[in-house]
C-alpha cells in the first residue's frame, strides 16, 4: 500500500509516522525546517502511549512520489481549492483522497439520499473549485480525534486520542476503507469504518462549532469556557442548534449535549485550533467549521439565531485578523 500525506504537519506527520510503523509505504509532503528535520532524523513522536521514531520518505515535490493508493490530506480545509498542483501528481486511476479535516467536508451531500443529494456547499466548495481539484467520488471521509502539536521541527507531541474514523460518502463499508483501516490499526491507531460517517462528523462538529469561535473571541481555553456558567450556556445553545440542523439534513448523532460538555471540560486548559491559529497569525478555519453550518441552516430552513450571531462576530474577527496579517506582510 502506497500512501502520500499531503501537508505533514502535526496530524499529518503523526498519522504518516504511524502508518509507516505499521508497514505501509509512506511519503510525506512537507516544507521548510520541518522537512529538513524529517529528512535528517525522521519523525519523532512523543506520546503518553510510547515514544517512537519513523523514517518515511519526505519531500516538498509530489512529482517525486507519483501515483499512490491513498492521499491523506493534512492541509487546512481552506487550502483545498488551491491544492491542485500538489494533488495532481499523486492521483492515479483508483487513488482515494482521505480528508482529515475539521468541520463540514466539501463532499457532504455527495450520494446522500434525500432532497439535498448533490447540493454544493459554497463555504467549502466555492464555485465548485474544491470538487474540480478533489472529485467527490475519490473522497473517503475521515473524522480526526487525536490532539497533536509540532513541538519542534520533525518532532510531534501526541497529547491524546488515536481514533481516525473512516467512511464512504455513499455509506456502507467498502474494500478501500477496510484496507486503509487495517493499515492504520497495524500502525497503532484506532480506525473504525463507520457505515454512516456523517453522524460522527456532527458529533465532533458539535464541539468545534461552539468551542472554536468562542475561544477565538474570548481567548479562553475549553475548560474556562465550560466552567463559566454564561459561556457554558452559550455552548449549550450552539449545540442545540447544531443538532437541529443535523436532523434537518438527515443525521442523528447519538450523543447528549451534557456528555459532550463533560468531555470538553475533561480536556482541560487546551486552546482550540482556531485560537492557536489566531495567536499564530494564521487564517482561521472558519468556513468549514462555522460558515458551512450556517449555510446548511439556510438550506434546511433552520433559524439558528445563536449560531448566526456567533458566526457574525467571528467572521468580523477573521476579517480583522486577515487585514493585520496583510499589513504586517507589507
Amino acid at each position: 500500500m502506497k500512501i502520500a500525506v499531503l501537508g505533514a504537519g502535526a496530524i499529518g506527520a503523526y498519522v504518516g509516522a504511524a502508518l509507516h510503523r505499521g508497514g505501509a509505504e509512506v511519503h510525506l509532503v512537507a516544507r521548510g525546517e520541518h522537512l529538513k528535520a524529517i529528512r535528517a532524523h525522521g519523525v519523532r513522536v512523543n506520546s503518553p502511549r510510547g515514544d517512537f521514531v519513523a523514517r518515511p520518505h519526505a519531500t516538498d515535490d509530489p512529482a517525486e512520489i507519483g501515483a499512490v493508493d491513498y492521499v491523506f490530506l493534512g492541509l487546512k480545509a481552506h487550502s483545498y481549492p488551491s491544492s491542485g498542483p500538489l494533488v495532481a501528481p499523486l492521483l492515479g486511476e483508483r487513488t482515494a483522497v482521505v480528508a482529515g479535516q475539521n468541520g463540514v467536508p466539501w463532499w457532504y451531500f455527495h450520494r446522500l439520499a434525500g432532497p439535498y443529494e448533490g447540493r454544493r456547499i459554497e463555504a467549502v466548495d466555492p464555485g465548485g473549485a474544491t470538487s474540480r481539484v478533489l472529485p467527490p467520488e475519490r473522497a473517503i471521509g475521515c473524522v480526526v480525534y487525536p490532539a497533536t502539536v509540532i513541538e519542534a521541527p520533525g518532532v510531534i507531541r501526541h497529547l491524546e486520542g488515536t481514533r481516525f474514523s473512516l467512511g464512504e460518502p455513499a455509506g456502507g463499508v467498502s474494500d478501500r476503507c477496510t484496507a486503509l483501516s487495517e493499515a492504520m490499526v497495524a500502525g497503532g491507531l484506532k480506525s473504525p469504518v463507520e457505515p454512516n460517517l456523517r453522524d460522527d462528523i456532527w458529533i465532533k462538529l458539535m464541539g468545534n462549532v461552539a468551542f472554536n469561535p468562542i475561544s477565538a473571541l474570548t481567548r479562553a481555553t475549553m475548560a474556562d469556557i465550560c466552567r463559566h456558567p454564561p459561556t457554558r450556556r452559550l455552548v449549550t445553545l450552539l449545540m442545540e442548534e447544531t443538532l437541529d440542523i443535523a436532523s434537518r439534513v438527515g443525521s442523528k448523532p447519538d450523543i447528549s449535549i451534557e456528555k459532550r460538555l463533560r468531555g470538553a471540560e475533561g480536556v482541560g486548559h487546551h486552546k482550540t485550533s482556531m485560537l492557536q491559529d489566531l495567536e499564530a497569525g494564521k487564517q482561521l478555519e472558519l468556513d468549514a467549521i462555522v460558515t458551512a453550518v450556517v449555510e446548511m441552516a439556510d438550506i434546511s430552513g433552520a433559524e439558528a439565531p445563536t449560531l448566526r450571531a456567533v458566526h457574525a462576530a467571528t467572521d468580523l474577527l477573521a476579517r480583522s485578523a486577515d487585514k493585520d496579517v496583510t499589513v504586517r506582510a507589507r
